[in-house]
């Protein structure tokens, strides 16, 4: 039997205050695919107990007395190398600067807590996120951990010759030609995973953003959307910021889509512009890419280049058939080098993609297709 399909994932949920610690172990165990693994006041205790503990998740705060939880970050995945660790932190600057530098130590992801769990809409959206980014993580990681482990292939005997087993290969995906017409504009949409993906992406884009607007929607409440577009501009050496209503869309920037806002482009006078939504969330995630997406035809009809990076969820992949029914192309990360294969998986599913890269093998194709570049 499967092991990863047949015992509950182990989460450890590490926060100082005992209301928060109680709501998420009641989430957790109302769940039948996991089970709180323990419950910890500090990250010293973490740290002490977690090879004692053998969680496949920690859910673990940024503030704590002791030892906080960027410090005890390093030490748990010095003592559990495959450990899934989803920081959670309320949402002021300070917290989405550690909350990304976690990232960049080896935390699976973030999740803001509301900041006040009183709030039943609050309450129950932190709820079904982060059972979700629990679930999916914890479930990759251990598959991957399952894999790692597996046996060597060995000899087996069959109709009296020796043969060998054989891992069955996934089918490979149909590929879409690119689009003949020249894009004028580079959309990429991401969630869970995006933010490492993002700022690994951007560093080797240069030459593109130096062509044509880039605009990006990334799942992430608002402040982390500030910090992010920071990390983006340092990253990319070109202007990067949180989009704008009624700004002008132009060549050389980079436009993120802020937290909490749908960000869509309009048409104005000769060119285009931004046109921040404050709607109803799309695919329950706001911002979403959907909106992003589509909203581009309108202005570029055929000429987009979407990317669809790492993420959980489907987002992305109904605005991409729309780009691709108006003669755009779309590109999609591949699952082994994204965090969660969901979002590009579902493009991929779809039929819509024209190439499935890793993501270190992405900016080198957009800079090849931006150039000229139509295979």
């Amino acid at each position: 039997m499967d092991a990863s399909r047949s015992e509950p994932l182990r989460v450890m949920v590490v926060d100082d205050s005992v209301v928060i610690r109680g709501l998420i172990a009641r989430w957790i165990e109302a769940e039948p695919d996991m089970v709180v693994a323990a419950s910890l006041r500090t990250g010293r205790d973490a740290v002490n107990q977690v090879e004692r503990v053998d969680p496949d998740v920690a859910v673990l705060d940024i503030e704590m007395p002791d030892l906080d939880g960027i410090s005890a970050l390093p030490l748990l995945l010095a003592k559990k190398r495959n450990l899934v660790v989803i920081m959670a932190s309320t949402l002021t600057r300070r917290n989405a600067e550690v909350s990304l530098k976690a990232l960049s130590l080896g935390a699976s992801d973030y999740i803001p807590k509301p900041e006040s769990t009183r709030e039943k809409d609050a309450a129950e959206i932190f709820r079904r996120d982060l059972i979700e980014k629990i679930r999916h993580l914890g479930a990759r990681r251990r598959r991957s951990s399952l894999t790692v482990a597996s046996p060597p292939l060995v000899p087996s005997a069959e109709h009296g010759r020796e043969t060998h087993v054989r891992p069955v290969v996934p089918p490979q995906p149909v590929l879409r030609p690119f689009g003949t017409v020249a894009p004028r504009a580079l959309l990429i949409g991401s969630s869970t995973g995006g933010p490492q993906a993002l700022i690994s992406l951007i560093t080797e884009l240069g030459p593109v953003i130096d062509r044509v607007p880039v605009l990006i929607t990334q799942h992430m409440p608002p402040t982390f959307t500030t910090i992010l577009a920071e990390h983006l501009a340092r990253a990319s050496r070109r202007p990067a910021h949180e989009g704008v209503d009624g700004e002008p869309v132009k060549a050389g920037q980079v436009y993120l889509a802020p937290g909490g806002r749908h960000m869509r482009v309009a048409r104005q006078g000769s060119g285009a512009a931004i046109a921040l939504d404050d709607g109803a969330p799309v695919n329950f995630c706001k911002p979403a890419v959907d909106p992003l997406f589509t909203s581009a035809i309108g202005v570029w009809q055929g000429a987009i280049l979407a990317v669809v990076l790492t993420g959980m969820g489907s987002d992305g992949m109904r605005g991409g058939k729309e780009i691709v029914a108006a003669g755009g192309s779309i590109i999609a990360q591949d699952e082994a080098t994204s965090v969660v294969w969901g979002m590009p998986g579902s493009a991929v599913n779809a039929g819509i993609c024209s190439a499935v890269l890793p993501l270190g093998q992405i900016a080198p194709k957009l800079n090849r297709l931006f150039s000229g570049d139509r295979s």
